[in-house]
């Protein structure tokens, strides 16, 4: 069943002058086909500037398609009279935590919320209980966010929009303002999430390991999707995804150059584990 459909997505940025005259339009999206079915891991990869984050806006209809269409949940965004429902289906994660994090206390955070979907209240903190568990936040319920770590405060972060109860998480680059150790507790709680609760993912982001566990890859490049396929089928293509300044997992850029060097290695290794195991195969 598709979560996410969009068909012929355009999404245009107006440059006005001191008039109100439009002077120049650039397009952010351009014709963008997206299909997206519901409990899938989806990456989104894509240099400064491709789309990658405006396509993001439109999940949440934080914007509306200038031209196409875009259903989430089978609800058309640029439908107002659906606005509130789109937005309970798809929650949205950004870069910096400390802008989706008000209350003073996280469990008070995380219900904000449920609270404001009037949800009652014996459910509002049954909801807190389970998603701070889900993300591994249960033990600083009653932390101030401000003593928490960057990795935990983006955590808290998804745990608020997991106490809504989104079909979808959509991640605009949420760990690109932490630390190496953050980043991996992050994205170890999104996949646990997507694993264990069924939640469907759309991670943006640009850094390559983040994305070996995906079941898709979308690779985009000013506003188009120019890729798409497992990881796997996409970090096998080593040498395209370098036309579009992007990188690839440290292990699938040494086996491509062993490769090159005469080495009969498989394509599309994507990990140090899967390198070793491969190298070990060529000495028997």
């Amino acid at each position: 069943m598709n979560i996410i459909k969009a068909t012929k997505l355009v999404y245009e940025y107006l440059k006005m002058d001191e008039e109100g005259n439009i002077e120049s339009r650039h397009k952010a999206v351009d014709d963008v086909d997206l299909d997206v079915q519901a409990g899938d891991f989806v990456a989104i990869l894509g240099h400064n500037g491709s789309g990658k984050s405006t396509l993001a806006k439109h999940i949440n209809a934080i914007l509306v398609p200038t031209e196409g269409t875009l259903y989430v949940d089978g609800k058309d965004t640029r439908d107002d009279s659906k606005l509130w429902e789109i937005r309970q289906s798809a929650g949205m994660v950004f870069q910096n935590p400390d802008n989706q994090i008000i209350g003073t206390m996280v469990d008070e955070d995380v219900g904000f919320g449920p609270e404001n979907m009037g949800v009652p209240q014996q459910e509002i903190w049954q909801r807190v209980e389970e998603s701070l568990k889900a993300v591994g936040m249960w033990e600083y319920r009653s932390h101030s966010p401000n003593r928490l770590s960057g990795g935990q405060k983006q955590r808290v972060a998804i745990a608020g929009v997991v106490a809504m109860r989104p079909k979808c998480i959509v991640l605009d680059e949420p760990t690109a303002m932490l630390d190496p150790n953050g980043r991996k507790e992050v994205i170890r709680t999104v996949r646990e999430l997507n694993k264990r609760e069924h939640v469907t993912v759309l991670l943006i982001t640009h850094y390559m390991e983040e994305v070996i566990h995906a079941d898709k890859v979308i690779v985009m490049d000013q506003g188009k999707i120019v890729m798409q396929g497992t990881p796997r089928e996409v970090f096998s293509r080593v040498e395209e995804l370098k036309s579009y300044r992007l990188d690839v997992p440290q292990a699938t850029l040494v086996a491509h150059e062993l490769k090159k060097a005469g080495l009969e290695l498989p394509d599309g290794i994507l990990s140090n584990e899967e390198l070793t195991e491969a190298l070990e195969h060529l000495r028997r």
